[in-house]
């Protein structure tokens, strides 16, 4: 399922336009992302929990070539399943 699809699914079960669901589906994506950028964590009791960690720098090695790399740090999103959103895809 694309973006697309989720949106004309949204609109479908909800009753509402497609646009209506397109601008609930943004404000959604926005929210969540405004909320991890300021350090903060998202949780939807039932479904899951989006938070951040701090992937630390590192040193790689290039495939191809053998050579040594340095990794920058960088944070990184992860997502953590609740209990109900498991059992329903289990």
């Amino acid at each position: 399922m694309n973006k697309s699809d989720l949106i004309d699914a949204m609109a479908a079960d909800a009753g509402i336009s497609k646009a209506a669901a397109k601008a609930a589906l943004e404000s959604l994506t926005e929210n969540v992302t405004n909320t991890l950028k300021g350090g903060g964590k998202v949780t939807l009791v039932g479904w899951g929990t989006w938070s951040i960690s701090q992937r630390a720098a590192r040193t790689g090695r290039n495939p191809q070539t053998g050579k040594s790399i340095e990794i920058a740090a960088k944070n990184v999103v992860k997502f953590k399943a609740g209990a109900g959103f498991s059992d329903a895809v289990n």
